[in-house]
């Protein structure tokens, strides 16, 4: 092995332990703008290697409001004040690389109590450094900030969301193809029961068409098995 190679291996064991480039030069004996050199080196191989490696997941906070999660008590916001009012609307980001200093994001809205997967973002391939001002941006109307999430989550609530939705008669929106692959492979069933406290509740959005969407669940489950709020009478 070459001196060059030895180097580039002693760097890349440091960097693995999470030495700064600053405290790797000091380790090696190297001028620190080199050991930078090839910190960015091999972050670009990797980014290159594995282009679609996930960089994030983020959910809007309380999305677990009037709906049970079993075994999975890891999972943020699973346990707050279930008495506490919710709309029932979850929103999601996904980023992964895309390649060096650049990363793709999807984004879906689930209507956890009936509808599933009423709306979807992207996926768009934006800077690496504008990741976290659009998450900022996505979540704004949210009180708090949103939650970062493992992807096994993320999964449950869209396409566990997807299952529900379909069996009351609502197909997802029509560009689940553009965004399902960057969710990864799913394993059903969801450990999510969806509809509030385990009953489809649909409330009315703005682009609704209310009359179609309660004659299905009146077709599907029949009156009197869901509860609905409507912003004008149907």
């Amino acid at each position: 092995m070459s001196t060059d190679d030895e180097l580039v291996e002693r760097v890349r064991t440091l960097r693995a332990q999470g030495c700064t480039p600053k405290q790797i030069a000091r380790t090696v004996g190297v001028p620190a703008a080199r050991v930078t050199t090839l910190v960015r080196a091999m972050a670009a191989e990797q980014a290159a290697a594995n282009p679609h490696r996930l960089v994030g997941c983020w959910v809007s906070p309380r999305w677990s409001g009037g709906l049970t999660v079993t075994g999975h008590p890891e999972w943020p916001d699973v346990d707050f004040d279930q008495s506490e009012l919710h709309g029932g609307l979850a929103n999601i980001v996904v980023a992964r690389q895309e390649r060096r200093d650049r990363v793709t994001v999807c984004a879906y809205l689930v209507d956890t109590y009936c509808l599933g997967l009423k709306n979807t973002l992207g996926p768009r391939s934006m800077a690496a450094g504008d990741l976290d001002p659009f998450v900022a941006f996505y979540f704004d109307a949210h009180s708090e900030p949103p939650l970062p999430v493992g992807l096994e989550l993320v999964q449950h609530l869209v396409f566990g969301g997807i299952e529900y939705a379909r069996g009351l008669g609502f197909e997802p929106h029509p560009d689940i193809d553009l965004v399902a692959e960057h969710l990864g492979e799913w394993t059903p069933p969801s450990a999510i029961t969806f509809g509030r406290h385990g009953q489809p509740l649909y409330v009315q959005g703005p682009r609704d068409n209310a009359a179609s969407i309660t004659a299905t669940l009146n077709r599907t489950i029949g009156k009197g098995n869901y509860h609905y709020v409507l912003q004008t009478n149907v």
